[in-house]
């Protein structure tokens, strides 16, 4: 059985890269009737923080990656870590190196003035264990990386990639305070979790030799890797907070959906020949890691809102309603979820982008007290629309319904003819009175949704205005 695994560490926000990867582990478990594991690698205890674990749980939530197990958090599993170094130690596979923190920095240099990679050099490898010389002093567990031969391993993604081992660091497996350090703690995880498979971005691979060694050395089974390229701005350079790298959460507090956010990120890499739109369950039906691209994949802002409104329009509009509701209640509408909520979603649906923005445009709805566009006022709102507006008004008053569209359209056509004027000019100062916007939905739908006291109440208060 497929068991794929997403291990964020809790020191920053999930952004649309960790996203990504958690949705390339969750589809392909998916895929293959598996498991999906949520662990939270913790172990950096100054900079992990409560809230990233907070962001990362919300942000996988909302998009709608439910994990199977966990999640599991690495600070409650320091002991299974150094029981499983002192095995290694007992073994022979792992030993103490004594060299202090600058004696390491003064290698480092030496080997960069040299020409060299900054690697250690191994002072203590073939120390005696039992060197009295030693005893009190402060010590790192590093591992016996192998002097020769070659790790290589078959990534589904970019095919078989091999390391010679004389390339490889011997790794610090437990600091001086018996800490873990990732390349020990992730092994000994996934081999304990039974993790099948490893989905994660391009920047792992370096690590991958170095933990398919200690693998190798615990005699646990080396599970599958694949790489996925990292996500590039337009620029080509790699993903960042200018363009768009922030918390996964604020993607939903902008008004993206879910449904929207997770389609994108399926084809940042992935592709199903030409096919543009995926629900989830296509996308668990058709994802699988041999049709992931080797290049980095650009993140477009425009693309991911081009994506969001096509889910604002096809969505069940009752569906799109209650969506709504939080985002009208930030601005301070307290609205409910009736048929006339349903009415407005239909109407605004074709233009929003997100539902922030739907909230934004549908706010004259549900105020008198709306926000009036200068220049359309200044254009529309003047002494030769007054009369415009006073007949309408006075029109009005022998219509008993304004969903009555033809009666409607009867006045507005005799408002045309009254005053010789294109039906746009009739229009608009209407328009502009009633919404305080050059642009809405059809005037019919507006003054329907209004209804017959809102509409003759804004009105007057237009008309009133007017010097």
């Amino acid at each position: 059985m497929v068991r794929s695994r997403f291990a964020p560490s809790p020191t920053g926000n999930l952004h649309i890269g960790g996203a990504r990867t958690a949705l390339f582990n969750y589809l392909y478990s998916k895929h293959h009737r598996g498991v999906f594991v949520l662990r939270i690698e913790d172990t950096d205890i100054e900079r992990s923080r409560d809230e990233y674990v907070d962001d990362i749980l919300g942000g996988l939530s909302w998009l709608g990656l439910d994990w199977d197990e966990g999640p599991y958090y690495q600070k409650d599993r320091t002991e299974l870590y150094r029981e499983h170094a002192e095995r290694l130690l007992k073994e022979g596979l792992v030993y103490r190196c004594y060299c202090s923190a600058e004696v390491l920095e003064e290698k480092r240099k030496a080997a960069l003035k040299e020409g060299g990679k900054p690697h250690y050099d191994r002072t203590c490898r073939d120390l005696p264990a039992d060197d009295p010389s030693h005893e009190g002093k402060p010590y790192v567990l590093r591992f016996r990386t192998p002097l020769s031969g070659e790790v290589s391993f078959a990534d589904l993604v970019r095919g078989k990639i091999t390391f010679k081992c004389e390339e490889l660091d011997d790794l610090i497996l437990l600091r001086t305070d018996s800490s873990p350090t990732y390349n020990f703690t992730v092994v000994v995880d996934d081999a304990l979790m039974g993790i099948t498979h490893i989905v994660r971005g391009d920047d792992h691979i370096n690590n991958t030799p170095r933990q398919i060694v200690i693998y190798e050395a615990l005699k646990y089974p080396v599970p599958q890797f694949a790489h996925v390229p990292l996500i590039h701005g337009k620029d080509k350079a790699r993903l960042s907070k200018r363009h768009g790298a922030t918390s996964l959460l604020e993607y939903r507090n902008d008004g993206f959906l879910p449904e929207a956010v997770m389609n994108y990120l399926a084809r940042l890499g992935w592709a199903h020949g030409d096919q543009e739109i995926f629900s989830r369950e296509e996308l668990i039906e058709k994802f699988d890691l041999p049709a992931v691209g080797k290049s980095p994949s650009i993140f477009d802002m425009e693309k991911l809102t081009w994506l969001n409104s096509h889910y604002l329009k096809t969505l069940p509009e009752d569906d799109i309603a209650k969506r709504l509701l939080p985002f009208l209640d930030e601005i301070g509408i307290s609205a409910g979820y009736d048929a006339r909520l349903v009415r407005i979603i239909v109407n605004l649906r074709e233009r929003a982008k997100t539902l922030k923005e739907m909230a934004q445009m549908s706010e004259y709805f549900f105020r008198d007290d709306h926000a009036v566009d200068d220049a359309a006022r200044a254009k529309f709102l003047t002494p030769a629309t007054k009369p415009i507006l006073t007949d309408f008004a006075e029109d009005l008053k022998g219509i008993a319904s304004m969903d009555d569209e033809e009666s409607l359209k009867a006045r507005l056509e005799g408002l045309t003819k009254k005053y010789n004027a294109k039906p746009v000019a009739i229009i608009q100062p209407i328009r502009v009175a009633l919404s305080g916007k050059t642009v809405s939905p059809g005037i019919f739908e507006v003054i329907a949704i209004l209804g017959k006291e809102c509409v003759e109440r804004r009105l007057k208060d237009a008309i009133e205005s007017i010097q």
